[in-house]
């Protein structure tokens, strides 16, 4: 059988279309290449064989009576925070393990629509805690760069499936990085989309005021097709808004020149890597030569972002993760004879004691601390008192620039372990793009050179709603450097 799983959405739209390929051969493909590389990734949770080949088989017939809709019969991966009609959604807790999720999320249910075949649900940091995919239930997701490092968290599964071909396209969810962050650990393109652009109905929330879905790609094209069909008003998420979605597809086509692009100079300073730094700056230099003005600018509140987001982040964790009691649904530690023996506050702490692992357990307690009579002055309100500041700073400077410019991470992926015994080293992973989520901002990560044979990730970070923009941008880079081309050995 030929191989198609390297296809990107244009491509494969292309072969689809005029007949090259079938629906059934692009999807076996992709399944052929996910048995023969998650062994080693392990970016998938449960894989879909014979729900997706019937899905492929009803797409080439619709194709045939000459029905087709714009992602008709291209496989996706999901990540498994993302509600999914009666397939398994565990979040990659055990809380959640034998968990079916009765209704598909927005987003899902949208890309469905237009013919998305979902093969697989992907692998990630538990309930989304954690900037490395180490912190699943189900054992850790390996970088294919170099299968002894991380991918990045925490969409880490769904960033590893599409470095390795196992899907055309993924979703992910990014509440402080974690889209962006998997995507420049593994050289792919990973999209945060504004907060309120893409709904967040359906997704199994960690931190409300920050989290978004969005897509991870093969290229820039790939995001923006993505994003034009999932973004949008919602009338089951009060937090979208009735803003018109641009046709990103044909926006992106145009140059860039006269664009101003804003170098905040906090994220150039010590720490980073220098091959790093020589990546971005390269990019930058490549920016000048397609007509793009570089201006200086500062963020001096940027080092308040990593304190801000991990008061914030296990606050509200602390009281989204409390309907995981172990009586309505998810696991419970108890039988119908130990539910007589017990109270239930024991069953409560058995069934969370043992449910939740050591991560999610960490954020709640920091997080219902945080929140307690005592403290919430000094330490929640206080940080949303700075976040607002750095929202402020982050706008103004973006009334003087078009978009920001910075590395996505100060280095590349590093190796499994190296971090784990280190909450707070794992927390400072998350130093570049905290700041874009508590601002709500759109944020792009794509690949811009490497590191040691590890892929760099330059991040783009644009004005509110201006997904537009930074699609553009990050396009016309692409195409005149082709990064994004590089594929891992395995």
């Amino acid at each position: 059988m030929e191989r198609f799983h390297g296809l990107t959405i244009k491509e494969a739209q292309v072969k689809l279309e005029k007949k090259e390929i079938s629906s059934v051969e692009l999807v076996q493909s992709c399944l052929k290449r996910i048995k023969e590389a998650d062994g080693k990734v392990h970016a998938c949770l449960s894989v879909l064989e014979e729900r997706a080949l019937i899905e492929a088989r009803e797409a080439d017939i619709q194709r045939l009576k000459g029905g087709q809709n714009k992602l008709s019969g291209i496989p996706m991966i999901v990540k498994d925070n993302i509600m999914t009609a009666g397939i398994r959604t565990t979040a990659a807790s055990k809380i959640l393990e034998n968990y079916i999720a009765p209704y598909d999320a927005t987003i899902v249910e949208k890309l469905k629509a237009e013919g998305a075949i979902i093969i697989a649900k992907a692998n990630l940091d538990e309930f989304a805690h954690g900037a490395s995919t180490e912190n699943s239930a189900f054992g850790p997701t390996r970088n294919p760069w170099d299968l002894e490092r991380v991918p990045g968290g925490s969409s880490g599964g769904s960033a590893a499936a599409i470095a390795a071909d196992m899907a055309v396209f993924s979703l992910g969810t990014d509440t402080g990085g974690s889209i962006r962050c998997p995507a420049s650990f593994c050289g792919v393109v990973g999209l945060k989309p504004t907060y309120g652009r893409c709904s967040r109905f359906g997704l199994i929330s960690m931190t409300s005021s920050t989290d978004v879905p969005g897509p991870i790609t093969k290229n820039v094209e790939d995001a923006a097709i993505i994003l034009g069909i999932t973004a949008g008003l919602d009338r089951r998420d009060a937090t979208t808004v009735p803003f018109k979605v641009p046709n990103y597809e044909t926006a992106i086509k145009k140059g860039i020149a006269g664009a101003r692009i804003g170098i905040p100079s906090e994220y150039f300073g010590e720490g980073i890597d220098i091959q790093v730094r020589e990546s971005v700056e390269n990019a930058i230099a490549t920016f000048k030569k397609l007509g793009a003005e570089i201006i200086e600018v500062s963020l001096p509140h940027t080092k308040y972002g990593i304190p801000v987001y991990y008061i914030i982040t296990p606050s509200e964790i602390s009281s989204n993760l409390a309907r995981f009691d172990g009586i309505k649904y998810g696991y419970s530690e108890t039988s119908e004879k130990s539910r007589e023996e017990h109270s239930l506050i024991e069953i409560y702490q058995k069934s969370r004691g043992i449910g939740f692992g050591p991560e999610a357990k960490r954020r709640i307690m920091l997080g219902t601390y945080a929140l307690s009579a005592g403290y919430f002055d000094a330490y929640y309100l206080q940080a949303q008192k700075v976040r607002t500041i750095i929202k402020r700073e982050l706008d103004d400077v973006l009334e003087r620039a078009d978009f920001l410019l910075t590395p996505t991470s100060p280095h590349p992926a590093f190796k499994i372990g190296e971090k784990a015994s280190d909450p707070l080293k794992m927390y400072l992973e998350d130093i570049f793009v905290t700041g874009a989520s508590l601002a709500g901002l759109p944020a792009i990560s794509i690949p811009c050179g490497f590191t040691r044979n590890l892929p760099v990730g330059l991040q783009l970070i644009g004005r509110r709603f201006g997904e537009e923009t930074i699609l553009r941008a990050a396009y016309n880079y692409e195409q005149a450097t082709g990064w994004h081309k590089m594929k891992p050995p395995i």
